[in-house]
């Protein structure tokens, strides 16, 4: 009887956490592009999505993210996340809905089209200021990138 108990808790376990819609840590040097296929190493630009079924899809930069989610048959109202990397601390995932974003052509990205997202709307006009560049919303930036 308890063999039993054992095996319902741990299968009950393994099915609460298989159900997360939680985001997953990108693991770089390992985790490819589900746009472009290439590997994702860069902590700076790296991005992710996660389905409300808990499915991750993860991406080396930016604009491959915001190319995939223009895609018509992913349904935008079920994406439980949708994270861009901080430029100013690599590796950490922020709403894209909190970001801002800006293209500089001094910080090169990924995939060559040199956008980049920050925490707060200062840090972004902080870079443009030193070095130059157009700053972006979510949505004006997913209209300059979306597949056409």
């Amino acid at each position: 009887m308890k063999i039993i108990k054992f095996l319902s808790i741990a299968l009950l376990a393994i099915l609460i956490n298989s159900c997360s819609v939680e985001p997953e840590p990108i693991n770089y040097g390992k985790d490819q592009c589900d746009f472009c296929k290439m590997g994702i190493v860069d902590k700076s630009h790296a991005a992710q999505y996660v389905s409300e079924k808990g499915k991750q899809f993860k991406f080396d930069a930016i604009e491959c993210l915001i190319r995939e989610i223009s895609d018509p048959a992913i349904e935008k109202a079920s994406l439980a996340h949708i994270l861009v990397t901080d430029y100013n601390n690599p590796g950490k995932l922020i709403p894209v809905k909190e970001a801002t974003f800006i293209i500089c052509k001094k910080i090169k990205s990924p995939m060559g089209a040199y956008l980049s997202a920050f925490s707060t709307d200062a840090e972004a006009q902080k870079v443009i200021d030193e070095m130059g560049g157009e700053k972006y919303t979510w949505a004006s930036i997913q209209s300059k990138f979306e597949k056409k």
